[in-house]
């Protein structure tokens, strides 16, 4: 019994260690790399908006879904984005981010023929990798709040993507205490996907941003 405890114990520490060490190595990494004012943030060609549900699960709008929104439009509108990749998930004819995002977008004034969609964003890896493979972008700015950012810019890195990241406004720890909590797992899991080499679900036909 005492092993067993003993051995319990002993994972339960690796396992802190690792969601610590995870954590710690990608804020350091990102730590430099995301901004909050357009003012400060370089031009890039193309911002990638990570996709998330319109809607929360009660009807209401997901505020993740808004700031990105709103976040987006100001790069746009300020000339810091010539054209927007929104990569999300389309898993489901019922459920299709990238063109919730797009209509929305539309409707803030960003031409049609300015928006590209990724609808195999499913992860923020696929998100990010098909980025460069599909979409062609070596050189890219991010766009959602500041902790996705993070995560995202050091998997960009880890395939030799130069990113930066438009912090999108946050939402109150209440209202975002899920997201926040299953973001520690998320880091943890970027470590194991780098371990093993995994790739996107899908890749497919280059696709030109132009």
């Amino acid at each position: 019994m005492r092993k067993k405890i003993k051995a319990l114990v002993l994972l339960i520490a690796i396992t802190l260690l690792v969601i610590v060490v995870s954590n710690y190595s990608i804020e350091s990494y990102a730590s430099d790399k995301t901004f909050s004012a357009v003012s400060d943030i370089k031009k890039n060609k193309v911002g990638l908006v990570l996709g998330t549900s319109k809607l929360l699960q009660n009807g209401r709008t997901n505020l993740y879904f808004t700031y990105r929104i709103e976040a987006t439009v100001a790069l746009y509108k300020e000339d810091k984005i010539d054209f927007v990749l929104v990569s999300g998930d389309n898993s489901t004819k019922l459920y299709d981010e990238p063109t919730d995002f797009k209509e929305e977008l539309v409707k803030r004034g960003i031409p049609e023929d300015r928006i590209f969609l990724d609808y195999a964003g499913f992860r923020t890896l696929d998100s990010v990798i098909r980025a460069k493979e599909i979409f062609g972008q070596e050189e890219i700015t991010i766009i959602s709040q500041e902790f996705h950012n993070e995560r995202a810019i050091y998997l960009a890195g880890k395939n030799d993507i130069e990113a930066v990241g438009f912090n999108a406004r946050d939402v109150s720890r209440r209202y975002g205490l899920k997201v926040q909590l299953r973001e520690y797992l998320a880091r943890t899991k970027v470590f194991l996907d780098i371990l093993f080499g995994v790739e996107p679900k899908f890749l497919g036909e280059k696709i030109e941003i132009k």
